[in-house]
């Protein structure tokens, strides 16, 4: 096994690593064949300049190659089980609530791979720009990151726990 760069690693939990191992499988395998089919059924029917239902397959096909190289990179990158976590330290698989200077609003939100979009309470990925901010902070440290409109934002991690799940 080749060892990897710890910030191109995508911590899965056995659940999520097996629904996108499955999904993978499927869209290589019979996923592939039926689309194939659609767009051999389609190139029958004639002219494919004006033939709505070929160029919507070609689409889909596309659609299906695109979700299949983005399943195996992530998969590629997958370690499977728990990041190695500090109490009290922000990193992948931590549960964060953080509050927004100059604002009383407080979030709370799992740091950890969209793939885990199955999780029962907001997740942000450690690549998004908060993300990337906390990610290494502890409890009682702040952190700026520049906002999509230019501005800064500045945070302060008001708790950092690993997740137990929901």
């Amino acid at each position: 096994m080749t060892e990897t760069r710890a910030d191109n690693v995508t911590w899965l939990t056995q659940e999520a690593y097996d629904r996108l191992k499955s999904e993978l499988d499927h869209l290589s395998g019979p996923g592939r064949i039926e689309i194939a089919q659609k767009i051999e059924a389609a190139r029958e029917e004639g002219d494919l300049r004006e033939n709505g239902g070929y160029h919507a397959a070609k689409e889909e096909q596309g659609k299906i190659e695109g979700r299949i190289l983005q399943l195996q990179g992530v998969l590629e990158n997958a370690r499977v089980g728990e990041a190695p976590r500090t109490e009290g330290v922000v990193g992948p698989g931590m549960t964060v609530t953080v509050a927004f200077q100059g604002d009383d609003e407080e979030v709370t939100f799992l740091l950890a791979s969209r793939e885990e979009s199955g999780a029962p309470i907001d997740v942000y990925s450690p690549k998004s720009p908060l993300g990337a901010a906390i990610n290494g902070k502890k409890v009682g440290d702040k952190a700026t990151y520049s906002l999509p409109n230019g501005r800064s934002m500045t945070v302060e991690i008001l708790d950092a726990t690993p997740y137990v799940g929901g």
